[in-house]
């Protein structure tokens, strides 16, 4: 029986795969209910913290998007890779990689990747390098963002094995930051110089790449203080997180929980935002970030509700038969995470269907710890927003979609940076844990 469940589970993975973006929420509430009324299992947990804290996250940062804040961020983001123009590939992960952590989405990287395109154009430097780590810099970051709903999860869960948020935190952020860099140098080794390029001379020839310069962004007067805002509500999470911590017990019977810390602070963010800035609060519902935001709640809802449903179910064969093979192996924890993620979509799903069944089974929690950054193998598969994003918006051909599917400049960038942060969060955390 465990072995047809399992097909069904990756029927409907795949089935949701093909359908793509929210359809693979859709794909696992069906699948849900063929496991539980056809099947005969017990339905699973449905991850209802993780799904409200995407939301007020989400309706945060949308408030702050109405209200100007995100063109002045992309504005600043521009400023600065302008100013380091040579150097893009590595200054450009760095721009999607501070943006996601500080938001907790990498659908920020939407609004600098045409920026990005352009400054590498314009310096004859093949945009599919910096495109390519900037993409996977705004995946991996997820799994650092202290608000991100993965690391929100996780924390949850490794707490009681001794693993503290601000421990997450402090091992995460620096591993991934430093293996963005080691991807970024993968990336400028890749593909010929732009000039040699014969896609992009073919383009030149036919008029099909024009030179758009500095882009003139109207940043409204509100813009500013939506950023200081929403920086503030970010700082408070982190402060409170820390205050109720174990570790510090500056607050030994904490009112709320961090989960509802944070919502509650978010929700008030949105909040702050449209009463000092004066937005009107019914168009946020209609910013790009709420509505990508929402599809990202249906698609946790159904993957997750789906993988808990298989694996609380089959918990001890599980457990007798991973348990051996983790504790001798403990990388395969992290292929699994990275093999599933590229399945699944989201960083937040794969974290909350799999990482709870690793803790039932046993794992250490470094190996939890330092195989985090695995659930953000999104670019394997050239089909997410962000990267087929960035293949659309570089007209100069160079980031292209190869005949095999597999061959795209995402995939060789995004393992290394995956794969050197696992080896880093397995050193780092050896010493913090």
């Amino acid at each position: 029986m465990i072995l047809i469940e399992l097909f069904i589970v990756l029927l409907f993975i795949y089935l949701g795969a093909k359908i793509g973006g929210i359809g693979i929420g859709f794909a696992g509430g069906a699948g849900v209910i063929v496991l539980t009324m056809v099947l005969g299992a017990d339905a699973g947990t449905i991850p209802v913290d993780v799904i409200l804290i995407i939301m007020s996250v989400i309706t945060a940062i949308a408030a702050m998007q109405v209200a100007g804040g995100m063109d002045w961020l992309v504005d600043l983001a521009e400023s600065f890779l302008r100013k380091n123009p040579k150097n893009i590939t590595f200054y450009a992960p760095v721009v999607t990689y501070f943006m996601t952590l500080l938001a907790g989405t990498g659908h920020t990287a939407f609004s600098t990747l045409p920026v990005i395109a352009e400054v590498a154009k314009e310096q004859g430097i093949r945009p599919s390098r910096p495109l390519s780590i900037s993409v996977v810099a705004s995946q991996i970051a997820i799994t650092a963002s202290p608000i991100s709903a993965a690391v929100v999860f996780f924390s949850g869960i490794l707490e009681p094995l001794g693993v503290g948020y601000l421990t997450l935190l402090l091992i995460c952020i620096p591993t991934t930051f430093t293996a963005c860099m080691a991807g970024a140098f993968a990336a400028n080794l890749l593909g010929s110089e732009l000039k040699d390029d014969p896609v992009y001379i073919e383009r030149m020839e036919k008029g099909l790449i024009k030179m758009k310069g500095v882009t003139q962004r109207k940043i409204l007067p509100s813009a500013k203080m939506s950023v200081y805002i929403f920086l503030l509500a970010i700082a408070a999470v982190v402060v409170y997180a820390t205050m109720i911590s174990d570790a510090v017990g500056l607050i030994e019977s904490p009112a709320i929980d961090r989960n509802q810390a944070i919502m509650a602070l978010m929700l008030t963010a949105a909040a702050a935002i449209v009463i000092l800035t004066k937005i009107d609060a019914s168009v946020i519902a209609d910013a790009p970030t709420f509505k990508s935001g929402m599809s990202a709640c249906v698609c946790v809802l159904g993957v997750a509700w789906l993988g808990d449903t298989f694996v609380s179910g089959h918990i001890e064969e599980i457990k007798a038969f991973s348990s051996g093979l983790l504790e001798l192996y403990p990388w395969m924890l992290a292929t699994t995470l990275f093999f599933a993620s590229m399945l699944l979509y989201s960083q937040g799903a794969t974290t909350t269907a799999l990482m709870p069944a690793a803790v039932a089974i046993g794992v250490a929690p470094l190996t939890a710890v330092a195989s985090f950054a695995a659930v953000s193998a999104l670019f394997v598969l050239p089909t997410y927003p962000t990267l087929l994003a960035a293949v659309e918006m570089d007209d100069t051909g160079s980031t292209r979609i190869g005949q095999y599917v597999f061959n795209h400049p995402f995939l060789i960038p995004g393992v290394v940076t995956i794969s050197t942060s696992v080896a880093l969060g397995f050193m780092f955390g050896g010493i913090m844990i």
